[in-house]
C-alpha cells in the first residue's frame, strides 16, 4: 500500500505542479500585441491548465477517500476546506480567461489575431493575477494541511 500511496502522491504533485507551470506561463505570455502563433499557445496551454486542473482533483479525491489518511482526517481539518474553497475560486477565475481564449477561434483560423479591447485585456490581467495570488495561497496551505495543521 505504501507505493500506491506514494505513486498516488507523485501524481497529485506531477498535476499540482503541471497546473502551476501552466498558469505561470499563461500568466507570463498573455500581453498586449499577441502574434497569432502565440495565441495560439496560450489556448494550449490554458486547455493543458484545465486537463491538469481535472486531473489533480480526480487524483485528489482518490487519495482523500482510498488513500493516505482517509476522508476523516481531511474533513475534520479547516486548513483542508480553505485549501479546497481556494481552489473552487482559482477555478472559477480562470472560467472567463478560458471562454475569451475560444472566442478567438475564428479569427485565428483565418490566421488573424483578434481584437482585444482595452477593458477585456485589463480585465483577464486582473483575473490572471487573482489566480497567481490564490495559487500561492494553494501553496502555503497545502504543507499546512498536511502537517495536521486545522484541526479544531
Amino acid at each position: 500500500m505504501i507505493i500506491v500511496n506514494s505513486l498516488m502522491a507523485a501524481l497529485h504533485h506531477i498535476f499540482a505542479f503541471t497546473l502551476a507551470a501552466e498558469l505561470v506561463y499563461e500568466f507570463v505570455a498573455y500581453r498586449k500585441g499577441l502574434t497569432v502563433a502565440e495565441a495560439r499557445r496560450i489556448q494550449r496551454v490554458d486547455l493543458v491548465y484545465g486537463i491538469s486542473a481535472g486531473l489533480l482533483i480526480a487524483v485528489g479525491l482518490l487519495r482523500v477517500y482510498f488513500f493516505e489518511k482517509g476522508p476523516n482526517y481531511y474533513f475534520a481539518n479547516h486548513v483542508f476546506w480553505t485549501k479546497m474553497a481556494l481552489f473552487a475560486i482559482v477555478a472559477l477565475l480562470s472560467v472567463y480567461p478560458t471562454i475569451r481564449y475560444i472566442k478567438w477561434n475564428p479569427m485565428l483560423a483565418e490566421n488573424k489575431m483578434p481584437e482585444v479591447p482595452e477593458k477585456e485585456y485589463k480585465n483577464i490581467r486582473v483575473l490572471l493575477w487573482l489566480e497567481m495570488i490564490g495559487l500561492l495561497l494553494i501553496l502555503f496551505a497545502a504543507p499546512m494541511m498536511a502537517r495536521g495543521i486545522g484541526f479544531n
